[in-house]
């Protein structure tokens, strides 16, 4: 099938149509039609025809569009069918050859972080690689939590996972929970809507001594108790900046770092273990 009889297909099978994904994310991002127009330097006018359907946008304004929106690569693909167009970002299974070298250096980001732990998650927070520091600071999770696919939020608030042994679990919890809602209010990701729905739904501790936030605390530790004793971790997170492949641009390298001296000598033993 040629260019234009893909393009008559999907403008007759789309739903939703692009109009009402446009409106949809320029709303998400706080936007007037007269703050994007501006943007995408185009009139007011023509953006409110291409909301309404009165007007059919060219493949290089989906785009400028999407990227003004600042629109995630798996959405902008999805305004492009919606406008009738080819997908123009390819969505390649990590496994693929073509991502040969990005996964090489993620797996070499993951094992020079060690003694200290560091994870590679999807989009959905799917465990995808994790260095060997990972291992002990899961144990006493239930097995069914630990099997592919490993969700990982779901590992760690679940109370047959990792929570009980969290001592600042409310504090943790919360942290975690508003950055999965920021993510879900980013990318409108429908399968996160029902992870944060699920999580959500998990008992709620109540707050305690080691929630509550010291004078000298300048970030959120996650203060878990191990076999070597309490760990308190900081969390950094990496991504693959001005990736053009979907699944690439979606990856989150989260790399934790001891907060105290103790907590890094325990690091070493728990490996060494």
């Amino acid at each position: 099938m040629d260019r234009r009889g893909f393009r008559l297909r999907r403008m007759q099978t789309a739903e939703p149509i692009f109009g009402v994904l446009i409106r949809d994310w320029r709303q998400r991002r706080r936007m007037s039609q007269l703050d994007l127009a501006c943007e995408a330097e185009i009139s007011t006018r023509h953006l409110s025809f291409l909301e309404t359907g009165r007007s059919t946008p060219s493949r290089d304004m989906v785009l400028r569009l999407a990227e003004r929106l600042e629109a995630p690569l798996r959405a902008r693909n999805r305004l492009l069918l919606a406008a009738g167009f080819a997908p123009t970002f390819p969505e390649r299974p990590l496994a693929d050859p073509a991502l040969d070298k990005a996964r090489i250096a993620l797996n070499t980001l993951l094992t020079a972080h060690e003694p200290f732990p560091a994870l590679a998650v999807d989009r959905g927070w799917n465990l995808l690689a994790a260095n060997r520091a990972v291992a002990p600071l899961t144990n006493g999770a239930s097995p069914a939590l630990l099997k592919a696919p490993c969700n990982v939020l779901r590992l760690t608030l679940h109370p047959d996972g990792m929570a009980p042994r969290i001592e600042n679990l409310g504090q943790w919890r919360s942290y975690l929970m508003n950055r999965l809602s920021r993510q879900v209010d980013d990318t409108a990701d429908s399968e996160l809507v029902k992870l944060l729905e699920e999580l959500s739904a998990y008992p709620s501790p109540k707050p305690g001594r080691a929630d509550l936030a010291s004078d000298d605390q300048i970030a959120i530790p996650l203060r878990l108790r191990t076999q070597a004793g309490l760990l308190s971790l900081w969390s950094t997170t990496m991504v693959f900046d001005a990736a053009q492949d979907v699944t690439l641009s979606e990856i989150v390298l989260e790399t934790f770092l001891p907060a105290d001296k103790s907590s890094s000598e325990m690091l070493v033993a728990l490996m060494s273990g």
